[in-house]
């Protein structure tokens, strides 16, 4: 490599740094979430407790909140040892490291094509791109910054591995995979994409596809997959050790709640849905509400549309290899998180399309280059196009971090994007309530509510401001009613208990707290509040 493109790439590597931090750099004037980051973070006294033997030792064994990911842990134990509680600082450090996988992205993409602007190109849309704010600007998602980091970088090394041949790169990139696995397990798939890059641009079995010898084909597939065996097989335990803790943390949807029939039509739409907000990044929210009916028509165009265009792209792949390449990137990396293993209540989510969505920027950047080939002035139309869409991608992220600022304005900008979103109506009275705004809470949860009647936590909370502001009697109500969903909510019969003692009434309440004991005998708060109104029943005899 010359000197000259040596500085060149040194100077781009520079610039792409600087984009990012003149976008991102508000965040630094973000708060902590209620939104998870109190699950991550700010309640977790195993966070909170900095880096010492003992949550080190907790970062390995535990598979708190659903997820093994000890360095994602731990990194968020770095932080508080570097900052504190101060949240600017823990945005800060997901926005370098944003930046710093872009820049590996870049050295990646030139490593293997060579092709140095449409590299830029496509790292700069990574950069840049609306839908990559939620996994940069949430602390709780430092596990996809982290995940993307070291997966480009076992990529790179990979590359490097495949031209060279020395143990020692595979080595590398075998310790980079599996730190990646152990910041966020939807890397799994990470094996697969070197086996798309293999074919594309490292062009490592074309040959025996070109020559037609499918037995050479099958021989020299096989010696591929041999060769990536160790990676396959941390997949396979990364895949087994999430299993275990979505299970344990109760995230995992059964097939009485959401059945597979449901999954794979969510799935289908949920590409085309991700397809289209690459491409054009409107209403974009933190939570996107599972819906339990999809119109035929809608399951059926999806179906057709990504068979569609996987037979193109399978046809082309001779003239046009990076279209299969970008594609399969795209369709194989959200595998993991497409919704066949249903967590949580969500449809889909913009942090999932963190790594995906590369693959479509390949298709974009290669093919604008062919597209534009045979233009007189196609050097300057390039750089006019890319210019255009990065800058637009820029301000739209740059509008987007702004209703990242705090759990109310995120909240609100989620409801106005989304409908029928009882989720986000329910955290929005909770932030509301914490605010001390009980008269804004009151219609949140109301509006929970009539979303889903059965929702006994929005009962819980809405009798808990109806207590704060001393409506004991709708207090009550609400308290009962939810019970009456969840009878074994021994918070509830606390909850209930309390403002019992409040309306006089001893004995019903003290009822209530045995009833929170007997369900939870741990619950120490509920021991307590027995001990105090038993202590009043003593002094009124």
């Amino acid at each position: 490599m010359t000197c000259n493109r040596m500085r060149s790439i040194v100077l781009t590597c520079i610039a792409l740094i600087a984009i990012v931090f003149a976008v991102y750099i508000q965040v630094g004037n973000h708060d902590f979430l209620d939104y998870d980051d109190n699950v991550y973070v700010t309640a977790n006294p195993h966070v909170t407790s900095g880096i010492t033997g003992d949550t080190i030792f907790w970062a390995f064994t535990s598979v708190y909140a659903g997820n093994w990911h000890p360095v994602t842990w731990l990194s968020h134990m770095a932080d508080v040892q570097f900052y504190g509680m101060n949240p600017g600082g823990h945005h800060l450090t997901s926005v370098v490291i944003h930046a710093v996988s872009a820049v590996l992205l870049f050295l990646l993409l030139c490593r293997l094509t060579g092709a140095r602007w449409q590299s830029l190109f496509v790292a700069a849309l990574f950069a840049l791109h609306p839908l990559h704010v939620e996994s940069v600007a949430w602390v709780a998602e430092r596990k996809d910054v982290l995940s993307a980091f070291f997966g480009f970088l076992a990529l790179l090394c990979y590359s490097e591995y495949a031209v060279k041949r020395q143990p020692l790169l595979y080595m590398a990139c075998f310790i980079s995979f599996v730190m990646g696995l152990m910041s966020k397990s939807m890397l799994v798939t990470l094996p697969a994409v070197m086996l798309l890059l293999d074919y594309w641009p490292l062009g490592r079995y074309r040959q025996e596809e070109q020559e037609g010898g499918l037995p050479r084909l099958f021989k020299r597939t096989a010696a591929l997959v041999k060769e990536k065996i160790p990676l396959f097989v941390c997949s396979f335990c990364s895949g087994i050790v999430t299993i275990y803790a979505q299970h344990s943390g109760g995230a995992m949807s059964d097939l009485d709640a959401v059945s597979i029939g449901l999954r794979i039509e969510n799935a289908l739409i949920a590409y085309v849905s991700y397809i289209g907000k690459t491409f054009w990044p409107h209403d974009l929210a933190v939570f996107y509400p599972l819906s339990f009916y999809h119109p035929l028509w809608q399951v059926v165009s999806s179906l057709l549309l990504l068979l569609f265009i996987s037979a193109a792209v399978v046809r082309a792949r001779h003239r046009y290899p990076y279209l299969a390449v970008g594609w399969f990137w795209f369709i194989i990396t959200l595998l993991p998180v497409i919704g066949l293993v249903q967590v949580g209540g969500q449809s889909m989510a913009d942090r999932y399309s963190y790594i995906p969505v590369i693959g479509l920027f390949i298709i974009a950047a290669w093919g604008g280059a062919d597209l534009t080939s045979g233009f007189s002035q196609r050097e300057g139309i390039r750089a006019l196009l890319a210019g255009t869409i990065c800058i637009v991608s820029a301000v739209f992220t740059w509008q987007q971090l702004g209703c990242w600022r705090d759990s109310v304005s995120l909240y609100r900008h989620t409801l106005q994007a989304t409908a029928e979103n009882y989720w986000i109506h329910y955290n929005l009275g909770v932030a509301l309530a914490n605010k001390g705004d009980l008269n804004a809470a009151i219609p949140e949860f109301r509006e929970t509510l009539r979303i889903k009647p059965d929702y006994s936590k929005a009962h819980n909370n809405l009798g808990f401001v109806y207590a704060t502001k001393g409506n004991l009697a709708a207090a009550i109500h609400e308290f009962r009613e939810a019970l009456r969903i969840t009878p074994n909510g021994f918070d509830f019969h606390n909850n209930l208990g309390l403002v019992l003692v409040k309306e006089g009434e001893l004995d019903a309440a003290i009822l209530e707290f045995q009833e929170a004991l007997r369900i939870n005998p741990a619950y120490a708060e509920a021991e307590k509040n027995l001990g105090v109104a038993l202590g009043q029943k003593r002094m009124e005899k």
